[in-house]
């Protein structure tokens, strides 16, 4: 073989995933950041529609993936989510109800600051929240009790139980076609 070749064999070091064990695989995200520019720009837009797309992903999960009752602590907290190179701040909270924006501007009891590709990395579990955290690449300011909720949280979730749940043929069994020739309801 030609020097600083390595045989294939040699670059795979696990074993095998085990018969009926899902392998998540890693999206090895590239390091990336918004341009400068188009942080500036999202920065003067409204926050709004990105924080209900965060509220509603958020209240899909409640209950199936974030256990309500785990999360009951954060009831009435403000919290905010700092996009730091997109230039986005999504304050929300947790109501009865679920998750809700915020409209006020009174400073959130736990404020998690990271830039996209640090954010995304987190929730495909390329890293850890620990990780991050300690490298100063993602900030947690305020209430340190919430901030230890939303990480514990954050590790409990079963993310190949949400992986195998998104699946289309999973996603399909749950749609019930409706009957040719049933009566109508």
């Amino acid at each position: 073989m030609a020097s600083g070749m390595a045989s294939p064999a040699s670059n795979n070091t696990s074993p095998p995933p085990e018969r009926g064990v899902m392998e998540t695989p890693m999206a090895n995200i590239p390091a990336f950041r918004v341009p400068p520019l188009v942080g500036r720009v999202v920065a003067r837009l409204p926050q709004l529609p990105p924080t209900l797309a965060l509220v509603g992903a958020l209240n899909l999960a409640l209950g199936r993936i974030l256990p309500r009752d785990d999360l009951e602590p954060l009831t009435g907290k403000r919290l905010q989510l700092d996009v730091t190179d997109a230039g986005l701040s999504l304050r929300f909270t947790l109501s009865a109800r679920g998750f809700r924006p915020r409209f006020d501007r009174q400073r959130a009891d736990l404020t998690l600051r990271a830039a996209t590709r640090d954010y995304l990395a987190l929730a495909l579990r390329e890293e850890d929240a620990d990780t991050l955290f300690f490298s100063r690449r993602l900030i947690m300011e305020g209430d340190t009790d919430l901030g230890l909720l939303v990480k514990n949280t954050l590790d409990a979730v079963d993310w190949d139980a949400l992986i195998a749940a998104a699946k289309p043929a999973t996603l399909l069994a749950r749609v019930k076609a409706p009957r040719l020739g049933s009566p109508a309801a």
